[in-house]
């Protein structure tokens, strides 16, 4: 390892960034001088401006993954070369704003079915009881399951939040039923693979559980741990839990962020009472023509 690689490893530490972030932050400071065949120190602003062209013109790489790679080298040069901020011109892409696909509960209820293994089956009942995210199911240990209050603690969550979600009494009776079965003893989920300490089971393996349940249930659309999160808000919407609440049990700093499951809400877009209806307009039952219409 480089020492300027180290510097950056540690800057990144410091600030308690996640692995699943220093990861690509690494490998896009890697890739930036790769490009250009020099260490990453002796470049500047006109070789950042020619990288970005490149990454949207040559590489055609989504908006969100350019995004990824600009807060990288932003991340470099300021904090770790302590170059002055306004120096490093990189230009954030605009962003495309998509709705996410949500499953339907019928849908959820397939993929649960469908799982492969009685184990990964409590994975995929926890991640949509629960609306965590990925790695703060990877994460969970088994003193964080209160049966007493009936939650969930989230340690640590996005943004080092620590938050409290519900626990229903269908799944506390599933992780009951798992614990007689596997004895986890630190993580509720821990890796199969042997070593000195237990240590969680890796995120990938979430992911593998999830897309393996939905190839086998036949489901075409693309389906992630975090599309079970956003269908578990959008159903909690749907019978009747109020933005505020959802909010809480997701870890959004914003309300704004939230508001996105109004639009996903089949309930809440077919209760909206549309003008249209009551406008006074005659002839609708007339037969359809192309001919201009009388004067009356």
């Amino acid at each position: 390892m480089t020492q300027l690689r180290k510097r950056m490893l540690e800057e990144l530490q410091r600030r308690n960034y996640s692995p699943n972030t220093i990861r690509p932050y690494l490998y896009a400071v890697e890739d930036f001088a790769r490009y250009f065949g020099k260490s990453p120190d002796k470049l500047g602003q006109e070789h950042l401006r020619k990288y970005q062209l490149h990454l949207l013109h040559d590489c055609k790489l989504t908006v969100e993954t350019i995004v990824g790679r600009i807060a990288a080298l932003r991340f470099f040069f300021v904090k770790v070369l302590r170059r002055p901020y306004r120096e490093i011109d990189l230009v954030y892409p605009k962003r495309p704003e998509r709705l996410p696909l949500i499953l339907s509960e019928e849908e959820v209820a397939r993929l649960i079915e469908s799982a492969s293994t009685s184990y990964h089956r409590v994975i995929l009942m926890t991640l949509y009881g629960t609306g965590l995210r990925r790695e703060e199911l990877c994460r969970l240990k088994v003193t964080d399951v209160d049966s007493q209050r009936m939650v969930i603690h989230v340690r640590q969550g996005k943004g080092n939040k620590d938050r409290d979600v519900t626990l229903s009494p269908r799944l506390l009776d599933v992780l009951r039923a798992y614990w007689k079965w596997r004895k986890p003893k630190t993580y509720l989920f821990p890796s199969p693979y042997r070593s000195r300490t237990e240590r969680p089971i890796d995120s990938k393996t979430v992911w593998y559980a999830v897309r393996e349940a939905a190839r086998r249930a036949g489901i075409k659309k693309k389906v992630s741990p975090h599309l079970l999160r956003h269908s578990w808000a959008t159903h909690l919407l749907e019978r009747g839990t109020d933005l505020k609440t959802i909010q809480i049990l997701l870890g959004h700093f914003d309300l704004e962020a939230t508001t996105i499951y109004l639009h996903l809400s089949q309930h809440h877009l077919q209760a909206v009472n549309n003008p249209i209806e009551a406008l006074p307009i005659s002839g609708l039952g007339d037969k359809p023509s192309l001919r201009p219409r009388k004067p009356e």
